[in-house]
């Protein structure tokens, strides 16, 4: 099927304009998801925040109770122990120094960074290489912590960090076409209740505007806001 014709077929009997509730949405976004690969399945939610300011930044991370479906590769920064608990736990990459002279040249080969706090005085040096890519590790997402076995678990179970962009777009991937139904509409829920849960101090107004569900090839179809809930 040419591009042309699956775009077409996949708008086929949509209402771009209705507001759907997760499950009617989710039950469309994965019936079009036709393409060639096992698509992600994406949320992205219009925040009414500016995080130009401090006090409106959105930033957090979601444990999805059915997990992301996408394999993830973890690197470590430890020392001693801490590192021969993160091998053990299953930690893809761990080192120090010798990790940090790999990254600091431009090679990174890992979704997630985490560090043990005494590792943060070399790893802050790697912010011109990991902070553009957010992968900065953070206590605040649980990435810079002394239990490195729950963060590595964590993170290849399916926690999603999230933080909003400029235009005060906050997105992730939040599961895969092959996912039920049922664990798709679950894993959506639950990334919507961690943002909602991360409202800033300084947002005002209307902090949740809107919400849409797609795949990673297929239409973006609206979610009614009333079927979510209020914001924390």
């Amino acid at each position: 099927m040419s591009k042309a014709k699956r775009i077409t077929k996949n708008l086929d009997g949509l209402d771009r304009a209705k507001l759907y509730t997760i499950e009617e949405a989710v039950k469309l976004v994965k019936a079009r998801a036709n393409a060639k690969f096992d698509e992600t399945i994406e949320v992205a939610m219009n925040l009414g925040v500016d995080p130009r300011h401090a006090d409106q930044m959105v930033r957090g991370v979601c444990n999805l109770p059915n997990g992301s479906g996408r394999k993830v590769r973890v690197a470590v920064f430890a020392k001693g122990p801490k590192a021969d608990e993160a091998k053990k736990a299953g930690a893809d990459i761990v080192g120090a120094e010798d990790l940090f002279e790999i990254v600091n040249k431009g090679t990174i080969d890992f979704d997630r960074c985490i560090a043990t706090p005494d590792m943060m005085g070399l790893v802050g040096r790697l912010g011109k290489v990991l902070g553009p890519r957010n992968m900065m590790p953070n206590p605040k997402v649980g990435t810079v912590t002394m239990d490195v076995t729950a963060a590595v678990k964590a993170a290849k179970g399916g926690a999603v960090e999230f933080r909003v962009e400029k235009a005060g777009i906050v997105q992730a991937g939040v599961g895969k076409a092959s996912f039920s139904e049922e664990q798709i509409a679950g894993n959506v829920r639950a990334f919507v209740d961690a943002v909602n849960k991360s409202k800033p101090a300084g947002a005002k107004g209307t902090y949740l505007k809107k919400i849409s569900l797609s795949s990673s090839m297929g239409p973006g179809l609206k979610i009614d806001l009333a079927a979510v809930g209020p914001a924390a």
